[in-house]
């Protein structure tokens, strides 16, 4: 059985809430957001899906993080428990961490007030907080615009998730590729990013991709890029140093956990002058189980400052990873856990919706673009 990665396409919009920039968008597609504890939710009543409205054209704007298959090791994929099927309706918003008022799925909602999916679509998905990311190579902009983010959260007591992706090769020439033309340029940009962390708590979700879709580079590029990395963390913790790092961990379906510590120790992950831990499941399905499990197994690998620890990617986990690998919008998935810093589990800090639920992977939509069809799927 083929095993899909955890990633990211980066095509269309700017995911998260980082673009104040963009134009409008129509009704079933328009732009994405943030991250609690996970009480269940019983079932709202089903609501037909209504016509399509006339959709526009995103705006070219950076591009949003959405996934895409890779190769990686077979393995079964198990089901999810009792437990994760019950906890995967969203109940209860966080009230700590930070909810940016600059997403697709909000845009969606505004325009769309008498679509019978609204309420479902707001309460479950809109109410959320979830990551901003940061996709486009712009330097001259970005630390304006991560500021924006952060002294959001600050002003509100609350701690946002940023999420830079602009590591040259990303994506290895795939669905998203990008990014910074070369180290250089792309550690000038981290100095950028980093002047706009500000001094309040803050959660920075690195490359994701960027070390566990690293065997596309050769030996030497792959020693480069993982320097880069570990210089990326040093300079978000010297800039603020309530600054938390986590590094690229990919999943429980991809790399075994020492290979992946491996290459982790190299990029810096393991050092408490750059990193808070790893993260996983970004924009991918697998059961919050089986990644709880596989991200332990990967920080015993890995060694370093027991303080070091884990977020999940919950956003789509709900009903976990389908069967046949597939990754492009596949059907029968479900919102999995609300965003919490609050998870009960030793060595687990958060589970985050750093994809935001709703943003198609480019089949049930224009890839990056929230798809209301796609998004009721989820969260009724």
């Amino acid at each position: 059985m083929a095993v899909a990665a955890s990633v990211v396409v980066a095509v269309g919009t700017a995911t998260g809430m980082i673009s104040a920039l963009d134009g409008s968008r129509g009704s079933d597609q328009a732009r994405p957001p943030e991250t609690t504890r996970s009480p269940s939710l019983e079932s709202l009543p089903l609501v037909p899906s209504a016509s399509p409205s006339v959709t526009k054209s995103p705006s070219p704007t950076p591009a949003s993080p959405t996934p895409k298959k890779k190769a990686g090791p077979t393995s079964p994929t198990p089901s999810p428990t009792r437990t994760e099927r019950k906890q995967q309706q969203p109940a209860v918003v966080s009230a700590r961490l930070y909810r940016h008022p600059d997403s697709q799925v909000l845009e969606w909602v505004s325009a769309n007030a008498g679509d019978p999916r609204h309420a479902v679509i707001e309460s479950r998905i809109a109410a959320q907080p979830a990551a901003v990311w940061f996709a486009d190579f712009t330097p001259d902009a970005v630390t304006a615009r991560v500021r924006a983010v952060t002294s959001g959260g600050s002003t509100l007591g609350r701690v946002p998730v940023v999420v830079p992706y602009a590591i040259p090769d990303r994506d290895c020439g795939g669905h998203s590729e990008g990014g910074a033309p070369d180290l250089d340029a792309y550690d000038a940009w981290i100095d950028r990013f980093a002047a706009g962390l500000g001094s309040g708590d803050v959660i920075v979700i690195l490359e994701p991709d960027s070390i566990a879709q690293s065997e596309c580079l050769s030996a030497g590029e792959r020693a480069d890029r993982f320097a880069s990395l570990a210089r990326a963390g040093r300079a978000f913790k010297a800039a603020n140093p309530k600054a938390r790092v986590y590094y690229d961990a990919g999943h429980s379906g991809w790399h075994p956990p020492a290979k992946q510590a491996g290459w982790l120790r190299q990029a810096g992950a393991a050092s408490a002058a750059s990193s808070d831990g790893i993260f996983s499941n970004v924009s991918n399905f697998h059961a919050t189980t089986d990644e709880i499990a596989y991200d332990r197994r990967v920080l015993d690998a890995l060694g370093g400052p027991a303080s070091l620890g884990a977020v999940i990617d919950t956003s789509r986990n709900g009903a976990g990873a389908p069967a046949d690998g597939e990754w492009c919008d596949p059907a029968g998935r479900k919102l999995g856990r609300t965003p919490t810093l609050s998870t009960g589990e030793a060595r687990i800090d958060a589970y985050l919706w750093v994809k935001l639920p709703g943003e198609s992977d480019g089949c049930k939509g224009s890839p990056g673009t929230f798809t209301a069809s796609y998004a009721y799927e989820l969260a009724r």
